[in-house]
């Protein structure tokens, strides 16, 4: 990355940004500001090229039409493909979670082909919506605390070989494939299906993807307190008995 700015890429938020998760861009640039790094962000709309020298690239979810517009428009740009294999980092959010893998069922109920960056697939619930708060135990190679977030989602993602579970759910559906699993990760690809938005409920998401492009191990220390107390409310709220 350049030694002058931290570059963070919101991909297309005029069709991928529901429930919230423009946030993840606010708080990527906030915990980078609070450490006295130079940020830019950039908003990149779907008329718009992807630009391939961003370090961060964050994209949110959607409803079934505009992933299917958003789908098709990375795939014939490609910039955000180029920009994975020059080791970029991407985090995905519910609809982008889905995009990200080899297929998922689009609003025609056909199925639409994904960029190929994660090895899933998704595939349309047969059962009920997976709606509501979720806690989940993240992968231990990544140092995270609990995930608390929001999910609202038909799909169905199927992990291959090729990665690994973000996290396993204590509370909640996840993948909806009934195995406990909770989003995909490869390398510095990330997908999972938490809203909230996932990083003001989680600071240490967007602390590891800083961690990452800076190429550290760890970061200086920044206030927590307005995170910490939303995080105890919402996994308080989660874990209270009905």
């Amino acid at each position: 990355m350049s030694e002058s700015s931290l570059r963070v890429v919101w991909v297309y938020p005029d069709l991928l940004s529901t429930y919230g998760d423009r946030g993840n861009a606010l708080v990527v640039e906030r915990r980078a500001r609070q450490r006295h790094l130079n940020v830019t962000r950039i908003d990149v709309r779907s008329d718009q090229a992807v630009p391939t020298s961003g370090d961060i690239y964050l994209i949110g979810g959607g409803e079934d039409r505009p992933q299917r517009l958003a789908a098709e428009r990375l795939r014939n740009d490609s910039g955000l493909v180029r920009a994975s294999e020059n080791g970029a980092i991407i985090f995905a959010v519910c609809a982008g979670y889905q995009i990200l893998g080899h297929e998922f069922v689009n609003d025609l109920g056909q199925r639409e082909p994904g960029l190929g960056l994660l090895d899933v697939w998704t595939t349309r619930g047969e059962g009920e919506r997976c709606v509501g708060d979720v806690l989940a135990d993240v992968d231990q190679r990544l140092g995270l605390p609990q995930l608390t977030g929001f999910e609202n989602h038909q799909g169905v993602t199927h992990l291959g070989q090729g990665v690994s579970p973000l996290a396993r759910v204590t509370a909640g559906r996840g993948n909806g494939t009934g195995d406990g699993t909770e989003g995909a990760w490869r390398d510095t690809v990330f997908g999972t299906y938490l809203h909230g938005p996932v990083m003001a409920r989680n600071p240490g998401v967007a602390d590891m993807l800083i961690k990452l492009a800076l190429d550290v191990n760890a970061l200086p220390p920044a206030d927590t307190t307005w995170y910490d107390a939303l995080r105890a409310e919402r996994i308080a709220a989660t874990t209270r008995p009905a």
